[in-house]
């Protein structure tokens, strides 16, 4: 079942430049066909299992509805809440989970911005685009098109070493700026890239003698810290949408 659904999802992305050539074209199908990717190197230092945490604490009982034994307490922020049963498939469970980390990446991102924003223009968020000083030099359609070419050519690549860790890891920038190097994953976990591009201030590891080593103990901490200011984000930009509907503002409804 895991094959199946690892393999309907990269069904169609065989082309050279999605996989980074015909090398990479053949590891992203074979992982598929084994059941997902090739695990990636992990820290070599051992973090103590997760206690398994329920959503409803105060209920015992429920079955898979309250205590579902597809989720075992492993996942950053895992509480057992999956009542739709859409983590069944442990293919499907980790794409979900890369999907939910970079929605609320985004969302974090936003909320700021909508903040900052208003509080800096005066102009709601939902009007900012619109505005005569927002206006930039270049058309609609430039914008539009330059965002989806960009966007699509770094999801692309995202999505394609998902299934095919590490494969886009390579030199496709200058000599000088070793892009296999900076933008490897120093962590060997998936959506936690980390090194000295993705981690500047060593957040989660420590830069001795130019090289990041990665610290499981602060990286784990930190996951946790992260999904739940995701989720938190995630919740907050669909409350944005809704007082938007009503001409509203996130400010305006804390009476700033």
């Amino acid at each position: 079942m895991a094959s199946t659904s690892a393999a309907t999802l990269v069904n169609g992305l065989g082309s050279a430049f999605l996989t980074g050539g015909k090398k990479s074209q053949a590891s992203l199908l074979c992982a598929a066909k084994a059941g997902g990717a090739a695990a990636p190197k992990r820290l070599n230092i051992v973090v103590a299992a997760a206690t398994k945490k329920s959503w409803i604490p105060a209920v015992k009982g429920g079955g898979n509805f309250i205590d579902p034994e597809w989720l075992d307490g492993s996942l950053p922020g895992d509480f057992g809440f999956d009542p739709l049963g859409l983590g069944k498939d442990p293919a499907f469970l980790k794409w979900y989970r890369e999907a939910e980390l970079i929605h609320g990446r985004w969302a974090m991102a936003a909320v700021v911005g909508i903040f900052v924003g208003q509080a800096w223009s005066g102009i709601p968020w939902f009007e900012a685009g619109a505005a005569p000083g927002a206006v930039a030099p270049f058309s609609f359609g430039t914008l539009l098109g330059t965002q989806l070419l960009l966007m699509g050519w770094v999801e692309s690549k995202r999505w394609v070493d998902f299934f095919n860790p590490e494969s886009q890891s390579v030199e496709w920038a200058t000599p000088w700026s070793r892009s296999a190097e900076n933008f490897a994953n120093a962590t060997g976990e998936q959506g936690y890239p980390g090194g000295k591009f993705f981690d500047p201030l060593s957040l989660a590891g420590t830069l001795k003698d130019g090289v990041y080593i990665p610290d499981a103990e602060k990286l784990e901490r930190l996951k946790l810290a992260e999904i739940k200011h995701a989720r938190l984000a995630m919740l907050a930009m669909l409350i944005f949408y809704f007082e938007a509907g009503q001409g509203k503002t996130p400010l305006g409804a804390l009476g700033l």
